[in-house]
C-alpha cells in the first residue's frame, strides 16, 4: 500500500471506501482458528473464561494484516488467545510452517495486569521467538497509559520501575480486548494516545435493555446500572471521534467490531 493516508500506510480514498477496505474479510486467508490459538481457547473454556467471538478474532487479524504498524498495543492480554492469532499473522504459523504475512510491528506491548496470565503470555512470546519486539506489561491499562502520557509530555526523569512500563510512543494501533464495562474508558484513553493516522480496534458494548433505575446516593450501582453508564460513556466516545475523525463499524457473528481512526492531530 502507498504510505499517503497516515501512520498505518493506508492509501488515499474516501472515508467510506477506506473503512470498507479496512474492515472487510480477507477471503484469501483461512478463517479457521490457528492451532496454538485453538489450544488456548480450550484452556479458556476449562477456566470459565469468555473469549472474543471467533469471527471477531479473525476480523481483527484480517484488519491487522492490511496496516503497517510501528508501535502496537493489545489491551487485555488474558491468557494469550488473541495474542496467538496476531503472532500467527505476524510471525507465521508454527504448526503448519506458514511464513509471516508481513506488516509486523516494530514493538508490541501486551497489557495484562494479572501476573499469572502475564507469565503464560510471556511463554507464548518466547514460543514465537518474539522477545526482541513483544513485551508483557503487568499493570492496569489506565495506569500504564497515564504514566506514558505524562512521562513523555513532561520529559521528566522517571524511576526505573516506571520506565519499564512506558509505552513506545506514539502508538499507531491499539486493540482492546476487555470486559464491556471497561471498553469505553479504555478506548477513549487509547484514542488520546495514538498518532495521526493511528487506529483503535474494539468490540462495541451491547446495548442495555430495560429500566434499571437511577443509582441511589451512597450505594454501589447495580451491575445493570454500571452497564448503562458504561454504554453512555461509549456513546460519548463515538460522538467525540465522529466529530473530528473517522469511524467504521462491521457487524459480525457475536458482535460489532469498531475502528476509531485518528485522521488529524486534534
Amino acid at each position: 500500500m502507498q504510505e499517503e493516508g497516515g501512520g498505518l500506510g493506508l492509501p488515499q480514498m474516501t472515508e467510506i471506501e477506506l473503512m470498507q477496505r479496512l474492515l472487510c474479510e480477507d477471503k484469501e486467508r483461512s478463517q479457521d482458528e490457528p492451532a496454538i490459538a485453538a489450544s488456548i481457547g480450550e484452556q479458556m473454556l476449562h477456566m470459565d473464561l469468555m473469549p472474543l467471538p471467533r469471527s471477531m478474532r479473525a476480523r481483527i487479524r484480517d484488519v491487522c494484516s492490511r496496516v503497517k504498524t510501528k508501535n502496537a498495543i493489545l489491551v487485555g492480554g488474558g491468557i494469550g488467545h488473541l495474542t496467538a492469532w496476531l503472532f500467527d499473522l505476524w510471525c507465521g504459523s508454527l504448526e503448519e510452517n506458514v511464513v509471516s504475512s508481513g506488516n509486523k510491528p516494530e514493538t508490541l506491548r501486551i497489557i495484562e495486569p494479572g501476573t499469572r496470565f502475564g507469565v503464560i503470555i510471556d511463554r507464548l512470546i518466547r514460543r514465537y521467538a518474539a522477545e526482541s519486539w513483544a513485551v508483557v506489561i503487568a499493570k492496569p491499562w489506565q495506569e500504564v497509559s497515564a504514566e506514558s502520557a505524562s512521562g513523555m509530555a513532561a520529559g521528566i526523569a522517571l524511576s526505573e520501575s516506571v520506565q519499564q512500563t512506558i509505552l513506545p510512543m506514539p502508538p499507531d494501533l491499539v486493540i482492546i480486548d476487555l470486559p464491556e464495562e471497561e471498553r469505553a474508558t479504555a478506548a477513549s484513553t487509547a484514542f488520546d494516545l495514538i498518532s495521526p493516522g493511528g487506529m483503535v480496534l474494539v468490540q462495541e458494548p451491547t446495548v442495555p435493555t430495560g429500566d434499571v433505575g437511577a443509582p441511589e446516593e451512597g450505594k454501589v450501582p447495580t451491575q445493570a446500572q454500571s452497564k448503562v453508564k458504561s454504554f453512555n460513556d461509549w456513546i460519548g466516545v463515538i460522538k467525540r471521534v465522529d466529530k473530528y475523525h473517522s469511524l467504521g463499524f462491521v457487524e459480525l457473528t457475536g458482535g460489532t467490531l469498531v475502528a476509531l481512526l485518528r485522521t488529524n492531530s486534534e
